[in-house]
């Protein structure tokens, strides 16, 4: 046989030839098929699902987290070695504990990331896996350092920017977290990063660019869990600006996507209390409680009952609110903020203060500092009360957030100063964000302006 370099070279186009043809005929013959074209790829699994959400930062269906965590604890089982897995477990159990609001996951995360660490001291999911357990401890300096640990050795990896971003803002770092959005958009689109850009805004006090991006993200979203938290995020910024009804349409509609959004089922109670619908609003915070009992939930459920005249009802609530609180501590959590806020209003304010001034030295966010400066007015201390206020309403550099509880505060401490006009001002601007930012304390802010009464003609301008 002759078998020159020629004829290999013709016997394989031949071949080449013969090939493409067969492939067409297939080609034509499943198009001509009955039964279409061609199947579609299947649908993810329930742990896939999750995968895809906690490796992305966001939020996860409750079924999809378990049956994640269930498969990564059986696989894990006969390979020890996966650090990978290790560091998907630990995220799985970090945002099961977010959800739920059960900080008993968070040994476990962190276990289990920490053991993903031990395998692998390199482990680029592992450390962002501990940056985003930190910061849903409130512990913001460590969650930065995990960052910061994760971007050193993949600056490019845009999962890393959405924790940091985060924990800058839990330290009242602002211009930061404004760099690390920047960063994180020339590296990725899409609604993970609308929403996170959402969040910088609102803490900017760019309240329009926020709920567009957060419309646009609800939109753009994958799963329903995300798309809930997305419109739940919605609701609050309408919440924050006094619109009573968008923010109700908001939360119920992300109830519905996801019945276990218990974030927007409080959001529901405080939209229904505002609008009057008392049963409706106890209801919907009852329900939020028996799922995902936060301190936060449980002091505002408090303060309703205490404005409709149950004062035996808030004590109960006020008595879950510390009861959550030292769940929380038990297992790494930081709940002072919200005992602060408690203290300061239904408790010693001078407890408050310190629980505050700590908080303050770890990490001195906007809410802090309004938290901080009302505990101080509350002891009695109004003159150092005062540039805690200011920081809070005016952010480092004017622009903060527009808050009707923080313009509030500020005006009440300025009252107190005898600072007439700026009093005046400001509890006008609390009332006009949001006539029905508490069931508590808007009535006294109604009642303290009618007493500051017309401003005088003859008084002339005061400071601020």
């Amino acid at each position: 046989m002759n078998d020159t370099p020629r004829a290999r070279r013709r016997r394989l186009r031949r071949a080449l030839l013969a090939s493409a043809a067969g492939t067409a005929v297939l080609g034509g013959v499943l198009v001509t098929l009955p039964w279409g074209e061609q199947a579609p790829p299947p649908a993810p699994t329930p742990p896939e699902r999750a995968l895809a959400a906690v490796t992305s930062g966001v939020p996860a269906a409750l079924p999809d987290l378990e049956a994640l965590a269930a498969e990564r604890e059986r696989h894990l089982r006969t390979h020890p070695g996966d650090a990978r897995a290790w560091a998907e477990l630990g995220a799985a159990r970090t945002e099961q504990g977010l959800r739920l609001a059960d900080p008993r996951y968070w040994p476990r995360a962190e276990k289990a990331l920490r053991t993903a660490l031990t395998v692998r001291k390199d482990s680029v999911p592992a450390l962002r896996g501990m940056a985003v357990l930190a910061n849903a401890r409130r512990d913001y300096e460590d969650a930065r350092a995990w960052g910061e640990a994760a971007r050193k050795l993949e600056p490019e990896r845009w999962t890393t920017y959405p924790p940091l971003i985060e924990a800058s803002a839990g330290l009242g770092d602002d211009e930061e977290a404004g760099r690390l959005l920047e960063k994180l958009a020339k590296l990725r689109s899409g609604p993970v990063v609308m929403a996170r850009a959402a969040a910088v805004y609102r803490d900017r006090g760019w309240r329009e660019d926020a709920a567009a991006k957060l419309a646009d993200a609800a939109s753009a979203a994958g799963e329903p869990a995300e798309r809930a938290a997305y419109l739940e995020r919605a609701g609050q910024l309408a919440w924050e600006r006094g619109d009573r009804e968008d923010a109700l349409r908001h939360f119920q509609e992300a109830v519905r996507t996801d019945p276990d959004q218990r974030a927007a089922q409080a959001g529901q109670g405080r939209a229904l209390a505002a609008l009057g619908r008392t049963t409706e609003a106890l209801s919907a915070y009852r329900t939020a409680l028996a799922r995902q009992p936060r301190p936060e939930y449980a002091l505002e459920l408090g303060e309703l009952y205490e404005a409709l005249g149950m004062r035996l009802a808030a004590v109960v609530q006020y008595g879950l609110l510390r009861e959550r609180a030292r769940l929380a501590a038990a297992h790494g959590g930081d709940e002072e903020l919200v005992l602060g806020r408690f203290e300061a209003d239904h408790g010693d304010a001078g407890a408050a203060v310190r629980r505050l001034r700590a908080e303050w030295e770890r990490q001195p966010s906007t809410e802090v500092a309004d938290a901080l400066g009302w505990a101080l007015h509350r002891a009695g201390e109004h003159e150092e009360a005062l540039p805690f206020a200011v920081r809070a309403t005016e952010g480092t550099e004017g622009g903060g957030v527009r808050s009707a509880l923080f313009a509030y505060h500020r005006g009440m401490i300025e009252r107190a100063l005898e600072r007439y006009g700026a009093a005046r001002r400001h509890l006008t601007e609390a009332l006009r964000i949001n006539p029905w930012f508490s069931p508590l304390h808007a009535p006294r802010a109604k009642e303290a302006l009618a007493r500051l009464g017309e401003p005088s003609v003859q008084a002339g301008p005061q400071s601020s």
